[in-house]
Parts: C-alpha cells; sequence; structure tokens
C-alpha cells in the first residue's frame, strides 16, 4: 500500500472505517477497519485512529470512495471526508458490504463489544480479522464469539506504531484457519509489509505477539533507564548513543527512542498506557507458564510510575520519567 502510484495497481480500495475507542494506547485504537471487493481484486486502504491516516489519501487517489464511521465526533471524521471517503454513523454500517473486518481496539472488552454489534450484519463468507492485543483469554473469547456466530475468524495482532501502519509497512501475526488465507491475502497485502502465520490455531497469533512485546517493552525500559542514569551521573546522554551507534549491542531502536527521550519528543507512536495493559497480559502469560515474573514486574513498575508522573498518554520512550 505504502508503495502505490497512480495507475500501479489494477483495482483500489473501497474501504470503511468505524474508530469505536478513542484512548490514547497507541496501534490499537484505530477501531473497524473493513475492505469491499471492487470487479473481484481485494480493496486495499486502512483506517483512521491511532494507526493514522492512510486510508482517506489511498481511496482519494484510487477514485474509490470509502466509507468511514467517527462515532465520537464529526471533527474527527472529517479527514475521512476530504480524502474523499463517505462517513458512516453506526459500526454496523461501516462492515455490512465487507469481505475483510478488522478489528484494532484497546482492549478485551472493546473487542467484544464491537464484534456483538458487526457480527450478525457481516455478508456470508466474510472474514473477521481481530488485530488486537487481547492476551492468551481474551484470544479466546473473541474466537469463541466469532464461532458462534458462524462468522470466519483470525486472531492477528499486528506489530507497528503509527508510522508504519501509515505506510502500510505493520506486521501481521495471524492464526486460524489456513483455508482463510487467499480470502484475506490482498486485503493484508494492503496494510502489511509481511504476515507472519503463526499456526492453524487461533490465539497462536495472540501468543507471539505476547512474546514480543515482552521484549519491546523491557527494551524501552532499558533505553529509559540509561539514560536516566546518565543524566543523574551529569554525563551528555548522546553520548551513550555515540558510543553503541554500530556496537553489537547497540540498535536503531536505541537510536529511535533515545533520541526522542533526549529531544523531548514525545508525540505517542505507542503510550505508556496502553504499554501497562499490555505488560499486564504479559505478566498473565508469564505466571500461566511457570515462570519467574520478575523481569515483567519491574518494567511494569517502570511504565506505572511514568504514567503516574503524568505520562500516561505520551509515548513509550516516556518510561524515562519512571526512574
Amino acid at each position: 500500500m505504502a508503495d502505490w502510484k497512480p495507475g500501479g495497481r489494477e483495482s483500489l480500495p473501497r474501504w470503511e472505517a468505524a474508530d469505536e475507542d478513542d484512548r490514547a494506547d497507541g496501534v490499537n485504537s484505530t477501531g473497524i477497519l473493513s475492505s469491499a471487493q471492487n470487479g473481484g481484486h481485494a480493496s486495499h486502504g486502512s483506517g483512521y485512529g491511532r494507526h493514522g491516516r492512510r486510508d482517506g489519501a489511498v481511496t482519494a487517489e484510487g477514485g474509490d470512495r470509502g466509507r468511514g464511521l467517527e462515532p465520537h465526533t464529526r471533527e474527527r471524521s472529517e479527514p475521512l471526508a476530504d480524502d474523499g471517503a463517505t462517513v458512516a454513523l453506526e459500526p454496523t454500517a461501516a462492515v455490512a458490504d465487507a469481505d475483510v473486518v478488522f478489528a484494532m481496539l484497546f482492549d478485551t472488552a472493546a473487542t467484544l463489544d464491537v464484534m456483538a454489534k458487526v457480527l450478525p450484519v457481516m455478508r456470508s463468507g466474510a472474514v473477521f480479522v481481530q488485530c488486537a492485543t487481547v492476551g492468551i483469554e481474551g484470544a479466546e473469547r473473541t474466537a469463541s464469539l466469532a464461532a458462534e456466530r458462524g462468522v470466519a475468524f483470525l486472531d492477528c495482532p499486528v506489530l507497528g506504531t503509527k508510522g508504519p501502519a501509515e505506510q502500510g509497512k505493520l506486521v501481521m501475526l495471524a492464526s486460524g484457519d489456513p483455508a482463510l488465507r487467499d480470502r484475506v491475502r490482498q486485503a493484508f497485502d494492503a496494510v502489511a509489509a509481511k504476515t507472519i502465520w503463526v499456526g492453524a490455531e487461533p490465539g497462536l497469533g495472540s501468543k507471539l505477539k505476547l512474546v514480543c512485546n515482552a521484549w519491546i517493552s523491557a527494551l524501552t525500559a532499558a533505553v529509559g533507564q540509561s539514560l536516566a542514569l546518565a543524566r543523574e551521573l551529569g554525563l551528555d546522554q548522546h553520548l551513550m548513543l555515540d558510543a553503541l551507534d554500530g556496537a553489537a549491542a547497540g540498535s536503531q531502536y536505541l537510536q529511535i527512542k533515545g533520541k526522542a527521550i533526549i529531544e523531548g519528543s514525545l508525540t505517542p507512536q505507542f503510550s505508556v498506557d496502553g504499554v501497562r495493559k499490555d505488560t499486564g497480559l504479559i505478566r498473565d502469560a508469564i505466571v500461566a507458564s511457570g515462570l519467574s515474573s520478575v523481569l515483567v514486574d519491574g518494567v511494569r513498575a517502570a511504565f506505572d510510575a511514568a504514567s503516574e508522573a503524568g505520562h500516561g498518554g505520551d509515548d513509550m520512550a516516556a518510561v524515562y520519567f519512571g526512574f
């Protein structure tokens, strides 16, 4: 999707979007994104919310018109209309004609609430794709609800924050019936740089997401702690980034988050409070697995402290203020 140029694809998208939850959690509060077929070709696009604003740009360029739902304020939906989308007023209107529905919400409760509204009106053969970070139990509950309603379902949390989402470069961690892969492939390609098919059992994608987020949250906390230590020791914080630049222990992520901390550039890509929610799910999985929770407990405490210091809505790099 990010590389699309006018005339570059045979068919362009019709997308319908709904932002059902306005919590500042970063990636997972985007809402409903639904893709319809046009002349046998899959639609391409993405939604509007914390993921960023890619949908309207694509639909407008392609000359096809999508539909967006904004239940909170008309003002927040205007960018969709400006880019060629039609604003819907109900989630059911946004998904009724869709072949693929992506739900990217804050948590299990929000996802189940939306599923209860939209599953009954989804057309036969449509696929509901659950993309939020809901943990192991949440994945089981969402899959069960879809099964009860007879709707094809994939558990597919995503890796990537606002920037990759705007560029169509998310990573899809998909699990579920392999027979659904061809039905969602083009829609997935529109929003993601790659899709990792974790397994045929729904919920395996959510397990991999917890594993990945455990690493990301711990890494971010480590960046914050080291820069806080440099500050308290009277060092120029840039020296840490210089010392590790190009080293085996360094990383692009260290450079990005380190510079964000030093420059105070904390516009949320994924927020502190979003990490707090996710580390709770990670801890549940760790404890259930019989592993020690000592690391995740420390990481979560740092993000809790940053939130209590007034940085809950800031980018996760603001964990720096928890030390």
